[in-house]
């Protein structure tokens, strides 16, 4: 089982109030204190378009040894800034939906591929034993486009696999998939790509990602993203609910039976600096309760 924190990246990327490097760091070490062993601490996009994460380069300096780290690459100019600061694990960003792409990266979903070709080149060249991941959102539905076709979300994936990435996200970006529509969606993609090179990023805007985890690993998907205290959602998709909570998924995954080696208090406890300095309060179920627990001892 693995389960990929993104909320250093992921959770703060759209949020307007700016958070410190320092915060930012210290949430990264708690975060790995907690248990969690991968963690995607930034990105290396233009701070014009997402200003609170112009200090990428800055907060890798400051970050101790411990987690498997990675970051964000949305170009080549990101891709030599992240190279420069030594990184070994990357991430592309694309989509099953032009409409979306078009508004996220500027790109069509072709163009973003091609593009990703070369960075994926790029990096191999500079960092041969280099790990990359590859996001796909809007996996069952765009809020501009509507629904996607299954075969267009697993024709995008497959590319990406061939050339040559080490992972696929297949993300509900709004969170609209029900569990029938994951397994559909999942077993067509199982059928091209093995499962150890999947993963799922589910949002709960409707309430449905904890279900969707449970579909999904009924098929064998075993690597999950989430978001301490469900931090985060979409700046591109308007309406759309925070990430699946780390702390929702870590309580569903140990009382299933399945073991994280998460300390779920020291978890619940990693956002809230982060917390309050957006000016926020928890809000994941499994956090405010293990929270609550805690101050009754």
């Amino acid at each position: 089982m693995r389960i990929i924190e993104v909320g250093p990246r992921d959770g703060l990327q759209n949020e307007s109030v700016p958070v410190p490097t320092e915060v930012k760091s210290r949430f990264v070490s708690a975060l790995f204190q907690a248990g969690l062993k991968e963690i995607e601490v930034t990105s290396f996009v233009s701070p014009k378009w997402v200003p609170q994460l112009g200090d990428a380069a800055e907060l890798l300096a400051m970050l101790e040894p411990g987690p498997i780290t990675s970051v964000l690459v949305p170009n080549q100019k990101g891709l030599e800034r992240a190279l420069e600061c030594g990184v070994k694990r990357i991430a592309l960003f694309t989509a099953a939906s032009d409409a979306f792409t078009q508004r996220n990266i500027n790109m069509t979903v072709r163009q973003s591929l091609d593009v990703f070709k070369g960075l994926a080149e790029s990096f191999r060249a500079a960092q041969p034993d280099g790990w990359i991941r590859g996001y796909v959102s809007t996996a069952w539905e765009c809020p501009y486009a509507g629904r996607i076709a299954m075969t267009q979300t697993v024709s995008v994936a497959t590319e990406l696999i061939a050339m040559g990435v080490n992972e696929v996200s297949i993300g509900d970006t709004i969170g609209v998939a029900a569990p029938t529509e994951v397994k559909a969606l999942t077993k067509l993609l199982l059928a091209e790509i093995p499962a150890e090179k999947l993963a799922m990023h589910f949002h709960d805007t409707r309430g449905t990602a904890i279900a969707n985890v449970a579909a999904s690993y009924e098929l064998g998907i075993r690597a999950f993203d989430s978001s301490a205290s469900g931090l985060g959602g979409c700046p591109y998709a308007k309406g759309a609910g925070g990430n699946l909570a780390t702390e929702d998924l870590i309580y569903f995954l140990e009382r299933e039976g399945i073991a994280t080696g998460v300390n779920q208090l020291k978890l619940a406890q990693a956002s809230l600096e982060v917390l309050s300095t957006l000016g926020k309060v928890p809000t994941a179920k499994a956090q405010i309760a293990a929270l609550a627990a805690a101050s009754e001892q």
